[in-house]
């Protein structure tokens, strides 16, 4: 059994209108929204917890990205991949299928709309009318396939499992 999810990176700040896009840093509010789905994650670790993390290499998802590390306390490896910025669904299976078999829990950081996409494909065999998955930022979206090897992984394997979002985090006051 393999796990993934899928997150899309917390809001960022467009306040600095001459930054280039992959400079942009993390706004306040996604400066609290990272650290509530690391806490999120960690409440459910014994399950959920990724075995490892990557990246945009954009400043506002690598921010993400040890913002939750940093809060699950975790160890494993934390690496970049500069597919995965601005992404597109066939990078990101490329990424996917070119982890090793030892690896059961990848969590993704990336962007929009590469993430919706992918999403989308995981859950649809090809052939068939895509769904369509909106992911606001800091969305977190849990999908699990019944595989092996992720070199094994194609279009419509996976089944969503769970997708949790800040909003629904704050009101429930975590």
């Amino acid at each position: 059994m393999k796990t993934l999810f899928l997150l899309r990176h917390a809001k960022s700040d467009w306040s600095h209108a001459d930054l280039p896009d992959i400079d942009r840093p993390l706004a306040k509010r996604g400066l609290n929204d990272a650290p509530r789905m690391g806490r999120f994650l960690a409440a459910n670790a014994r399950k959920w917890l990724p075995d490892t993390i990557i990246t945009s290499p954009a400043r506002r998802a690598h921010e993400t990205a040890e913002l939750l590390a940093h809060t699950l306390k975790f160890s494993g490896q934390l690496r970049v991949d500069e597919r995965l910025y601005p992404g597109d669904p066939g990078s990101i299976f490329a990424i996917l299928r070119s982890l090793p078999p030892g690896v059961s829990r990848p969590l993704l950081v990336g962007h929009n709309s590469a993430l919706e996409l992918t999403a989308a494909a995981l859950t649809q065999p090809r052939g068939e009318p895509a769904n369509s998955i909106s992911i606001p930022t800091c969305g977190l979206i849990c999908f699990e396939a019944n595989i092996s090897d992720w070199g094994r992984l194609a279009p419509g394997k996976m089944k969503l499992r769970w997708f949790i979002i800040p909003k629904l985090l704050k009101k429930l006051a975590l």
